[in-house]
């Protein structure tokens, strides 16, 4: 590859061969697939030695399933790793003041561009985060990588828009498949969350690199990093109701832990301590519940065990619970880097033994398995908060072979996405998107739409005349059949209204009128920044053909003219393009 000043670039004969050949892409898939995996491995690996040197652990053992850890460094190392956590932030606004773009964002308005630096910047911090015990997940950072990686290696191939798409969400199903061993989760949470839904262009690719994720990651890991499960008994028709339930608790329950961050955040603005300070006060915060138990530090990969879980009393099930559910929102809220992804896996086991308790003792000949709710409630909180129901039921069969169990799970998960999406209307990620003043919902492709604006589709061969201009000289300048309309200005230059030239010659209209008299949408017009959409929001509303395009300064200078049967055009147009993108036919 050659380089050039952004990106690495292939050559031009190899780079025409890939564009031409969609089994080239699979190969693609397979390389990124490897990549991910080897991500995961590495992340997982470095998270491991901070562990060991921070917090004085044996190397491998996990912090969460340590039964004591020692006072002080359970105090000092977040607090201070906090600290230095929130001076890194201070030093990189001034060097990279652009906040970093996500996976989901990037499918959803950048056509799959993310910025490699950027992305190795966040998995840093995601490793520094988990390292020194925030109560985050490392899988924001794996996908973050992994996805950047891809989306580098996508542009130096110069792919079209929808297989760029395709190549981040196969660096996330590679991310995902590694860190849990579900290929299938891997492959679906790319489908469902980063590319926005299932095409027959993206199953191979996407299903491709999940696979070879899989492998590479287990290779380096030889015990799974995912979900271990003891055994399930049998699930029986009436299980499918009360899974239903735990659903309805479990969107609720994911509801209240979305915004316990985003308060979270916001109690720590209005108190306006300096800005480090904030990760160092949560990092004490989450030092101080780790001094009650440990479970609640990093992402919980050694606590969730689930035959040990089920085993234990319900009243430190239940402490566990609360203090990893305050662990997390402080840990996110006070501005440590991460995800809540494998968290939520963790508290839903906890839930669902809770759950699975608390119905046996209203109805105690159920006798339901607490290993088969541990389950229910670890898909159901996590489709609540991550936002896919299909991720988290392929989650459930491969993490136990049992597919009666994954019918419970999928009704479960099923109701918790409903009525999350009701009630809330957004997935965390999406929600932190929408904080920040986006609107998106999902990581389906409306970049276009912004791509797609007035400036681009406007005519700037226009005609301008004085508004002051009498309407007798107006009918000799443009007689009829010589413009359609032409656009009127004040003395200074700024807009003052459409005139359309056969109104003006109209019989009923007086010659001795001023053209001001005529004149059409003086104040309703098109700002050359605006997209598609909100230009065909402002015809309907002005119930209007055409429109002036003024400048954005608040000038009003006219700089061009743009009809709605243009503007709609183009939309239809451009919609057909991804359409036809999308299921492979260009």
């Amino acid at each position: 590859m050659t380089t050039t000043s952004s990106y690495l670039e292939a050559p031009r004969r190899l780079r025409a061969f890939v564009r031409a050949h969609e089994t080239s892409l699979v190969v693609l898939a397979v390389l990124i697939g490897a990549i991910g995996g080897l991500v995961v491995a590495a992340m997982s690996g470095l998270v491991s030695v901070l562990h060991a040197v921070l917090f004085n652990l044996p190397l491998g053992d996990r912090l969460s399933s340590q039964p004591s850890i020692d006072p002080l460094r359970a105090l000092l190392v977040p607090l201070v790793g906090g600290l230095l956590l929130g001076i890194a932030f201070l030093l990189l606004i001034r060097v990279r003041p652009a906040r970093e773009i996500d996976p989901i964002e990037a499918n959803a308005l950048y056509g799959g561009r993310m910025s490699f630096r950027g992305s190795v910047i966040v998995a840093l911090q995601t490793v520094w985060s988990s390292g020194i015990g925030g109560s985050v997940g490392l899988e924001a950072g794996y996908t973050q990588l992994s996805s950047g990686l891809a989306a580098s290696l996508g542009r130096g191939f110069h792919l079209r828009r929808n297989d760029q798409r395709i190549m981040v969400g196969c660096g996330a199903a590679a991310a995902i498949a590694g860190a849990f061993s579900a290929p299938l989760a891997g492959a679906f949470y790319a489908f469902e969350l980063v590319i926005g839904g299932y095409t027959p262009a993206s199953l191979t690719p996407v299903g491709v690199a999940a696979v070879s994720g899989y492998f590479v990651a287990h290779a380096f890991e030889p015990l799974p990093l995912g979900v271990g499960v003891g055994a399930v008994g049998d699930v029986l028709g009436r299980d499918l109701a009360i899974a239903a339930l735990l659903g309805v608790i479990a969107a609720l329950t994911g509801i209240a832990i979305m915004r316990g961050v985003t308060l979270c955040e916001t109690l720590l603005a209005k108190t306006r301590l300096w800005p480090p300070l904030r990760p160092a006060l949560g990092g004490l915060a989450v030092g101080a519940l780790a001094l009650l138990t440990p479970q609640v530090m990093s992402s919980g990969h050694g606590a969730l065990r689930f035959a040990g879980i089920v085993a234990m009393p319900l009243s430190f099930i239940a402490s566990v619970f609360a203090l990893k559910a305050i662990a997390s929102i402080i840990s996110l809220g006070s501005g440590f880097r991460g995800g809540l992804f494998f968290a939520t896996l963790f508290m839903g086991v906890l839930g669902g033994r809770l759950f699975a308790a608390g119905v046996d003792s209203v109805w105690p000949g159920l006798n339901l398995d607490p290993n088969a709710y541990a389950v229910i409630g670890m898909s159901a909180l996590s489709a609540s908060v991550i936002g896919g129901p299909l991720t988290m039921s392929f989650i459930a069969l491969e993490s136990t072979g049992n597919l009666w169990l994954t019918t419970a799970v999928l009704v479960s998960v099923i109701i918790s996405t409903t009525m999350t999406r009701e009630l809330f209307g957004y997935s965390f990620a999406t929600w932190r998107l929408h904080l920040r003043g986006e609107s998106i919902r999902s990581a389906a492709d409306i970049g276009w739409i912004r791509d797609l604006t007035v400036g681009r589709m406007m005519r700037q061969d226009m005609t301008t005349v004085d508004a002051a201009m009498p309407l007798e000289t107006f009918r000799e300048k443009f007689p009829p059949g010589s413009k359609t309309q032409v656009v009127a200005v004040d003395g200074e230059g700024h807009y003052a209204g459409l005139a359309v030239v056969a109104e003006a010659h109209a019989p009923d209209i007086e010659a001795d009128k001023g053209l001001a008299a005529i004149l059409r949408h003086a104040d309703v017009v098109l700002h050359p920044a605006m997209n598609v959409q909100e230009a065909i929001a402002v015809f309907d509303a002005a119930e209007a053909e055409s429109l002036a395009v003024v400048e954005g300064d608040g000038d009003r200078r006219p700089i061009g003219v743009l009809t709605e049967a243009h503007a709609m055009r183009r939309y239809a147009e451009e919609s057909e393009q991804r359409r036809r993108e999308v299921i492979g036919e260009v």
